[in-house]
């Protein structure tokens, strides 16, 4: 069975990049080398591995890494810190909370 991770990385200028990929460990060391300059993680490195959940579904999978690409950075935080019972609340137009 295939298992496929969604990831967050912290970049050096505190920006977050969600991604998806099959191969976890190759895919970060790929972002910290810079191997694809185009890449919006290449401009911002280095980069750290804040979170990360696996699925064995890959539609899942992708379905999960469009909308955390689409959340707050206060919600990403949230997902990040563990602090599930504050997703609900920190919609898009309100995230001060």
């Amino acid at each position: 069975m295939k298992i496929y991770y969604v990831y967050i990385l912290k970049c050096a200028d505190t920006t977050y990049y969600t991604g998806m990929t099959s191969d976890l460990t190759k895919r970060v060391m790929e972002h910290q080398s810079g191997k694809y300059k185009d890449s919006y993680t290449y401009a911002r490195l280095p980069v750290e591995l804040v979170y990360y959940t696996d699925f064995t579904n890959v539609e899942m999978a992708i379905d999960v890494e469009k909308q955390i690409k689409k959340w707050s950075r206060a919600k990403k935080e949230a997902l990040i810190n563990k602090e599930f019972d504050r997703l609900p609340l920190l919609v898009k137009k309100d995230f001060k909370r």
